[in-house]
């Protein structure tokens, strides 16, 4: 663990530097593209006679089990650390548009994307079972909030629009997570679950997360506010997210939903109540530190994931077919919910479905949930197809959003 740890942190730190310093792209994509340069190199390098070296990457990233490494790792810390930045009462402000986005929204586009990527498979003449294109749909559904967080912030986004999209990938992360879990057991069971079921594991899981997200959140803000040390109120924090993840995943509780809400109450009511300034300082400063840096080795892994992937032209080609309808069902369940909420006042500026569609980046949250799936031909297609989905996803559309932000902004001004 000490040198895979040694290795991947060397090379974000490398790689953050060279972007930096001559590339200048967004801090998460410019480490993840150097590393996808990376790969593409090590590859050429292969083919070109000289394998020694490629090899030696393949096998380091071979012993990397990204599905554990995230959501059983970094996921707990980059949802709390995101959390913690988030207004509440801005969110509450938006919760119908953030409620319907991240619930019925998620659900829609599980279904609606795994019927579409069942009949484009079988036009280009490769079988995948109906249950299987329905999992694809539910990992490829959310949002991802590691994609999403910093590029929005940095794209100068209006805040209602800001707080819209951030607020629904926190969310729907761990909704999509409960329909992935459900779908994955019909699929290992071979038997589908009744409707009461299947709604009584949605509410245990993300009910219960929220519940216990409240909780967690309730006890560390009193013990916050009892001691005035921001040494020991940091470390509260730390054991906050390490232990109250880890419970969660024990209790069979959704642990993104229990770190969203735990984060919220420290970031608003704890931040506001129970903090003076120097450990708000101190506080914003190493949560801060943890999100960007395990962001950016998580890209760095993205990139470097290449290398394990056996390209093939066929897949590009349905990547981008089921990219185009991935988008066209983003739209499709963005517009009605935005259109709704006027109903309850929730105003947003013109050209909003527009900016959620485009900025609905999908990341590495999609990437483990496909490496969770069992082994077999089934896995690897659907693995290499999310793959490449997720690199269009960050590179394409990652690049472009501030632009599409700054164009509705100036319009909704103008």
């Amino acid at each position: 663990m000490l040198e895979l740890a040694a290795i991947f942190v060397s090379f974000t730190a490398l790689f953050a530097y060279l972007n930096y310093r001559f590339v200048g792209l967004p801090p998460t994509i410019g480490v993840m593209a150097i590393a996808l340069a990376c790969s593409l190199l090590l590859h050429g390098l292969s083919l070109a006679g000289m394998p020694g070296l490629e090899e030696r990457v393949e096998d380091v990233m071979s012993r990397v089990d990204f599905n554990r490494l995230l959501m059983d790792g970094m996921l707990s810390f980059i949802l709390f650390a995101g959390a913690l930045h988030v207004d509440l009462g801005e969110l509450r402000q938006r919760r119908w548009a953030i409620g319907l986005l991240a619930t019925i929204g998620v659900i829609i586009s599980t279904l609606t994307i795994g019927l579409a990527s069942r009949w484009i498979l079988q036009a280009f003449e490769m079988d995948l079972s109906l249950i299987y294109c329905l999992v694809f749909g539910a990992l490829i559904a959310p949002t991802d909030p590691i994609a999403v967080l910093g590029i929005m912030r940095s794209a100068g986004a209006p805040k209602s629009l800001e707080i819209t999209i951030v607020g629904e990938s926190l969310f729907n992360d761990g909704v999509a997570v409960v329909v992935f879990t459900v779908l994955v057991g019909v699929l290992q069971a071979d038997k589908v679950p009744g409707f009461g079921e299947a709604l009584w594991l949605f509410a245990e899981e993300a009910g219960g997360g929220i519940l216990f997200g409240g909780i967690l959140g309730g006890l560390v803000f009193w013990m916050l506010k009892s001691i005035d040390e921001y040494q020991v109120e940091v470390l509260l924090t730390l054991a906050l997210v390490i232990g109250g993840y880890t419970l969660a995943t024990h209790l069979q509780l959704s642990g993104p939903i229990t770190m969203v809400i735990a984060g919220l109450i420290i970031g608003n009511h704890g931040r506001a109540m129970a903090m003076s300034d120097k450990t708000r300082r101190n506080l914003d400063t190493f949560w801060t530190l943890i999100d960007e840096s395990l962001n950016a080795v998580l890209f760095v892994l993205i990139g470097l994931e290449l290398i394990l992937r056996p390209f093939d032209w066929l897949y590009l080609f349905i990547a981008l077919c089921l990219m185009l309808t991935i988008l066209a069902v983003r739209f499709m369940t963005v517009a009605p919910p935005l259109l709704l909420v006027r109903f309850w006042r929730e105003e947003m500026p013109k050209g909003s479905a527009q900016v959620l569609t485009w900025g609905g980046l999908r990341g590495g949250i999609s990437v483990a949930l496909a490496l969770s799936l069992p082994a077999g031909d089934e896995r690897n297609l659907v693995l290499n197809l999310t793959y490449l989905i997720v690199l269009f996803s960050i590179l394409i559309q990652g690049l472009t959003i501030g632009r599409l932000v700054r164009h509705v902004t100036e319009k909704s001004s103008g």
